[in-house]
């Protein structure tokens, strides 16, 4: 069943004034995450997709404006909410300027507050808007096609500038689906030999005779079926690039011929006796451990060095999740743009980008490529994709957890009652999902019914008094 529950972050350095919001919100079935600085809202926004944000103006450091617009850069969709005790109509005005859905002005009574909140989830639900891309894919967040924002990927960027530059030969490594080809694309095109030809052939798709032709050409007559003079892969990335991947599964014939190249710049096409001279940049990839295989015996070590002279690792997308948001939208304005007739109105909705996060992607970017091209021709006519439309593996994936945003307030606090308070909020929220139902509702808890039973018991008592 697809998860309902409203997720809030609420931003507020006032401890009292936040949690006793907090639990109101709770009260009445949104589930809260709390932040008492605009930098701590940050971490929180980075790490899960909230449905809704609702912050002070006024806080120390980061501002509830700097807030705003961390949260709108990230999620375009997402709804933010501003308080403020300062409530004139240049504050009011200027942070529906910048994108907020709403303003309310302290002290505010719980009511009014509830009013807004439900005003603006109703709005959104009203609205179909593209206002996602143009705020997320600005030049800072890619390098040559590349998304994110991530720190690993930021740092790749910066790599990538300083190599692009350079002739030398690369080494690209990641797991299946990380998008390897696209970074040696990337590479390519930011260096100097953009205007000659990328070539790429992929080692482990052909078996080792074509591999060999096709790497090196031939002469008619070298082999059966040779009716003619052809140029191999080589010729053709002359001046240019020529990027070999899956690397790992070449045979140790071939190995040798390429590692030839490497060192000499020349070969001959088979069947002939002349030599050809190249200036070719080689980019190679591949998903296997290579230095692993050189000690197996299976790849050459000579040839390892050769080709990993300047290492470049991809991550998987699980290590760099705060990306996703980013990806989809591209992918949801790229695969959209191909529909006919084209579709780039159509936005995910939170709850979906939730479970999107939370999915382990073993097939990577390659993956939620395919997720959401699937999304797209199932939800035909729709103007935002829910959780139904996902794969089952990716429903089931676990419900997402809001990330911790706990802060031990400066004077202290009694860690037994918090403690025994969270616990009674939790069996609550239990309960009330499972129609008090307590077998299952013990079940969602990972307990036995029958500790349950003895929680209850134990949390409608009385607490005992203490000696001073």
């Amino acid at each position: 069943m697809a998860e309902t529950t409203t997720h809030i972050l609420l931003v507020e350095d006032e401890a009292a004034l936040r949690v006793a919001v907090a639990e109101q919100l709770a009260d009445h079935g949104f589930t809260v995450t709390q932040a008492e600085s605009g930098e701590q809202a940050v971490v929180s926004l980075i790490e899960f997709a909230f449905d809704l944000v609702l912050t002070d103006l006024r806080l120390p450091g980061m501002g509830g404006a700097g807030v705003l617009e961390a949260a709108l850069e990230r999620y375009p969709d997402i709804i933010v909410v501003m308080m403020t005790g300062f409530g004139t109509v240049k504050d009011a005005v200027e942070a529906i300027k910048r994108g907020a859905a709403d303003f309310i002005t302290k002290p505010f009574q719980f009511d009014e507050l509830q009013f807004v909140i439900n005003g603006a989830l109703e709005q959104k639900r009203l609205r179909s808007e593209n206002a996602y891309l143009r705020s997320q894919l600005e030049a800072r967040y890619r390098f040559e096609g590349l998304i994110g924002t991530s720190p690993a990927m930021r740092e790749l960027f910066q790599v990538l500038e300083v190599v692009a530059a350079t002739p030398s030969t690369i080494l690209i490594t990641g797991e299946t689906g990380t998008g390897k080809e696209l970074v040696a694309r990337a590479i390519h095109h930011a260096g100097s030999r953009r205007d000659q030809r990328f070539v790429a052939i992929n080692c482990g798709a052909l078996p080792e005779t074509l591999l060999e032709a096709e790497l090196f050409g031939h002469v008619r007559g070298a082999f059966t079926g040779a009716i003619g003079n052809r140029q191999g892969r080589l010729e053709q990335a002359h001046k240019g690039t020529l990027f070999l991947d899956e690397i790992g599964t070449m045979s140790p014939n071939l190995q040798t011929k390429l590692l030839r190249v490497l060192q000499e710049r020349e070969f001959e096409r088979l069947g002939d006796n002349r030599t050809t001279r190249i200036d070719v940049r080689v980019i190679a990839a591949t998903n296997s451990e290579l230095a692993k295989m050189v000690k197996d015996g299976t790849f050459r070590e000579d040839l390892y060095y050769r080709l990993n002279v300047i290492p470049i690792h991809l991550p998987p997308l699980r290590e760099r999740r705060e990306d996703i948001p980013l990806l989809v939208q591209h992918f949801l304005e790229r695969l959209g743009g191909e529909l006919d007739p084209p579709r780039t109105d159509v936005t995910m909705s939170q709850d979906a980008l939730r479970r999107l996060m939370a999915y382990e992607w073993p097939g990577n970017i390659r993956q939620l490529e395919n997720t959401i091209e699937r999304a797209l021709a199932l939800g035909r006519g729709r103007s935002q994709i829910d959780v139904s439309a996902l794969p089952e593996e990716i429903q089931a994936s676990g419900q997402p957890v809001a990330p911790s945003a706990l802060a031990l307030p400066v004077h202290g606090l009694d860690l037994d009652a918090y403690v025994t308070h969270v616990e009674r909020e939790l069996i609550r929220q239990s309960l009330e999902r499972t129609g008090g139902n307590k077998r299952q509702a013990a079940a969602l808890l990972g307990l036995k019914r029958t500790t349950l039973v003895e929680k209850l018991k134990r949390l409608d008592r009385p607490p005992a008094s203490r000696a001073s």
